[in-house]
């Protein structure tokens, strides 16, 4: 039994099994936390194996978890499914139409041209789940990760994505939540990785609107960045890095996937992160400089030597559970080694 977050830790559920739900998000109904995402289980270098389905746990304190299985299981015997265990598939989000009471899961999925995205709808959060939409380009744009955000007073949906290697796009979503309407802004424009922004996590605090989002380095670690606004199309105002206190800029050799705001206490917001690759030390996991040096030599039309990195193994990656404070209207996230939930506002 844990009575704490330990962040950066192996975090074992209630069978003793290693936690499986990466680039995970939070929901909270009637009195049970659903923590679920990627089950990188199986995926090892070599395995040809991306992502083992989507896993969800429960829990009551967000100590301790149980196992409730793959709510959206690979398709194992089916090359041509996005569901695939070969297919790249990223960054799980699930929102509920209050309207119909219907679960909506969007999926990323990498492909060697573009990014895409696969839709599914699901009567219970549990599923199972039904692919109604596949091999989306929202807008015509090749989508890379990604929030989904349904709107807490009129129940419209928002879905902010990374424009591959561009910028970000807030997108309006359609009433079923299964598409995007066709109304659009854009933020935050990049000329090329790494300052390209991804990994976009939204929240909401005193009616204005967070982002929290990664520089795009694949999976070492990089400096986050965060920014407000007072609507959901912007504009946004760059806050500066959250992390503060983190001098090898890289969030805490961390990626954040999503923001929850605990909904018993006041003002009270958990930053949910992964440490894709634990085994590489702070100098080794910064890999920020390499990566622009490489793209600002693919951008300026020259032909540089291949960015190589080594294969990271994702399933051991860990937990970077922080809470976060605000100075102000600044989001503030600091080390802690150890913390407790009572320990919030």
């Amino acid at each position: 039994m844990y009575d704490s977050i330990r962040p950066g830790q192996v975090w074992l559920d209630s069978g003793g099994n290693r936690i499986h739900a990466h680039a995970g998000s939070i929901l909270f109904e009637d009195g049970v936390f659903y923590w679920y995402g990627e089950n990188k289980e199986h995926s090892k270098p070599g395995s040809g194996i991306w992502t083992w389905g989507i896993r969800c746990y429960s829990s009551t304190d967000l100590y301790n978890w149980d196992d409730r299985g793959l709510i959206i299981p690979p398709a194992v015997d089916d090359p041509g499914s996005p569901l695939h265990p070969s297919r790249l598939i990223d960054r799980p989000h699930i929102v509920r139409d209050p309207r119909t009471g219907t679960y909506v899961c969007w999926l990323k999925l990498m492909g060697a041209d573009a990014q895409e995205a696969t839709v599914l709808t699901a009567g219970s959060l549990l599923g199972p789940y039904t692919v109604v939409r596949t091999g989306l380009r929202p807008l015509g744009m090749s989508g890379g990760d990604f929030d989904l955000v349904v709107d807490p007073v009129d129940g419209k949906g928002y879905y902010y994505f990374e424009r591959v290697h561009s910028e970000l796009i807030c997108a309006d979503l359609t009433d079923d939540f299964t598409d995007v309407s066709g109304y659009y802004s854009t933020h935050f424009p990049r000329r090329h990785p790494p300052m390209v922004r991804e990994a976009p996590a939204y929240f909401r605090r005193n009616g204005k609107h967070y982002l929290i989002t990664s520089g795009t380095t694949g999976y070492f670690p990089n400096r986050s960045e965060s920014a407000i606004a007072d609507t959901y199309h912007g504009p946004f105002t760059v806050l500066g890095d959250p992390h503060p206190s983190d001098a090898s800029g890289t969030s805490f050799r961390s990626q954040i996937s999503s923001v929850f705001r605990h909904p018993a206490r006041r003002d009270s917001y958990i930053a949910l992160a992964d440490r894709w690759a634990p085994h590489l030390s702070e100098t080794e996991s910064d890999q920020t400089e390499a990566f622009h040096r490489f793209f600002a030599a693919v951008n300026a039309g020259e032909s540089p030597t291949p960015f190589s990195t080594p294969e990271v193994d994702t399933s051991l990656a860990d937990y970077v559970w922080l809470p976060i404070r605000f100075e102000g209207e600044r989001p503030v996230i600091e080390w802690h080694g150890e913390w407790r939930i009572e320990e919030l506002g």
